[in-house]
């Protein structure tokens, strides 16, 4: 588990003290059990985040594991909320069924919308777009009326998605897809990275043309 302070522009100082908790890149399936599913949620709701954020990929290889790992989502608890969007493997496998177990369980689809996070008079805008390589990406829907003087936190499931923004509204990107190269050999790298831009986005944080992006593990 990593925790990172990350500068993001334009935050209240209401939010200085404002905890996200981000999880990816799940995988569901035959290779991962439901029982790291529960100890990974345990993990998280340690932190008391203030609101905890879904980055897609929930599930691999079968439809059968959408309903119980997003039943064990439910779990996650954040005193403003869980919020998602989805990933290439959650269209794959079936991205209705996984919306509507999104819903059933109170985890809010932030897919091409936002909302705003509020703590007094205080607001950062929360939001997400589509999977890059399976959905589609209606930024302006996800930012509604943030203005230039607000802060802006955006999830989007592959990195890459970044290179293609270029409102400067945007403080954070948050994303994962990339699994940290999964197989990393030293001194030589990832053998194999899903992105058009190398080890760029590989992970972490990584500054992108017109924002951040964190890529997590």
């Amino acid at each position: 588990m990593l925790r990172l302070s990350i500068r993001v522009p334009n935050v209240p100082k209401a939010f200085n003290d404002y905890t996200l908790a981000f999880l990816a890149d799940i995988h569901h399936g035959p290779f991962v059990p439901l029982s790291y599913v529960t100890h990974v949620i345990n993990i998280t709701n340690e932190l008391k985040a203030n609101a905890i954020c879904l980055g897609g990929d929930y599930v691999h290889r079968d439809r059968k594991y959408i309903a119980p790992c997003i039943n064990e989502l439910r779990n996650l608890k954040a005193q403003q909320g869980v919020y998602a969007v989805l990933g290439n493997h959650d269209h794959w496998e079936g991205a209705q069924e996984t919306r509507d177990a999104l819903n059933r369980n109170n985890i809010t689809d932030l897919t091409n919308t936002g909302m705003w996070l509020i703590k007094g008079d205080a607001r950062l805008r929360l939001c997400g777009v589509g999977d890059l390589w399976e959905d589609y990406q209606e930024l302006d829907k996800a930012l509604g009326d943030a203005g230039d003087r607000d802060a802006v936190v955006l999830m989007s499931h592959n990195p890459d998605y970044v290179e293609k923004i270029a409102d400067r509204r945007i403080g954070l990107i948050l994303s994962g897809h990339n699994h940290g190269g999964q197989v990393v050999i030293p001194f030589i790298g990832a053998l194999v990275v899903p992105s058009r831009y190398g080890q760029k986005y590989l992970h972490g944080l990584v500054q992108a043309p017109a924002t951040q992006v964190f890529v997590t593990r």
